[in-house]
């Protein structure tokens, strides 16, 4: 889909990713709006592109919110046709984690994704047009060393974006999957550091394991695969072959984790 005269919600947008996302957008002729828990950088970004963007400050995982966030994409530009499920978190760690940071990662890393399609694919399927962009990552595909939830949840975004894709495409329903590995955000370098061994250890994995992108270059990657409709977008190409070694021996994969995980111990 070409961005060009769409409307677009990104969620996460007040920095990181998401915000990389919504310059590329308005760049390419979109007029978005752009959510965020933090009022002073959603507004920051959105006064940054003048008149093509607007912003509101929420939870992505309300629906009371994305209600809001729909509403005044409405008033201001027009019908919603793209929206981005960018807004995530990264806490957690192993079976110690306690089940309200379980319920925080499950609540935006996927139930945020699953009430904006409720709200938004009806729409789109009597339209005959509409774009869902899910912000996964590598995890999602692979896993997350050190991270439990993070790794769980993704899987599920992934899931949740497959079904999706399945459920509509026929209906003019178009999803693509993000599943970047590192990328300089405060998910993965928060301020004033990383405390918890796990969070640690995630850090590690995703430093070793591959290059870490700025979010202006996933943003392009990101807005090239709409414009092409592809389904994964991975700015980390590597991660396709890691994907398919993992389906073609689940075993000799599992052991490679295992030594992997050991690596970053010593």
């Amino acid at each position: 889909m070409d961005p060009a005269g769409k409307v677009a919600i990104v969620t996460g947008g007040g920095g990181g990713i998401g915000g990389a996302i919504a310059r590329e957008l308005v760049a390419r002729g979109a007029r978005v709006v752009i959510t965020d828990l933090d009022a002073t950088t959603a507004a920051a970004v959105a006064d940054a592109l003048g008149d093509a963007a607007t912003w509101t400050a929420g939870d992505a995982s309300d629906a009371a919110h994305i209600d809001d966030a729909v509403a005044l994409a409405e008033s201001t530009f027009g019908p919603v046709s793209m929206y981005f499920a960018n807004a995530g978190v990264g806490i957690g760690g192993g079976l110690d984690t306690p089940d309200d940071v379980w319920d925080l990662a499950f609540g935006v890393n996927l139930m945020g994704h699953v009430r904006a399609a409720r709200r938004l694919v009806p729409d789109w399927v009597e339209r005959g047009e509409g774009y869902f962009v899910s912000t996964a990552s590598a995890a999602g595909l692979l896993t997350q060393l050190g991270n439990a939830p993070y790794s769980v949840t993704k899987h599920a975004a992934v899931g949740f974006a497959e079904w999706l894709s399945i459920t509509h495409g026929d209906d003019g329903v178009r999803v693509s999957c993000l599943c970047p590995m590192g990328v300089d955000t405060g998910l993965l370098r928060p301020k004033g550091g990383v405390a918890e061994e796990g969070q640690q250890m995630m850090q590690r994995a995703v430093e070793t394991a591959g290059a870490v992108l700025t979010p202006e270059q996933v943003a392009r990657d990101v807005l090239d695969a709409v414009a092409a409709e592809d389904f994964l977008i991975l700015p980390h190409p590597e991660v396709l072959e890691m994907y398919r070694h993992k389906g073609a021996d689940y075993p000799r994969w599992l052991r490679g984790m295992r030594r992997f995980q050991r690596s970053l111990r010593t």
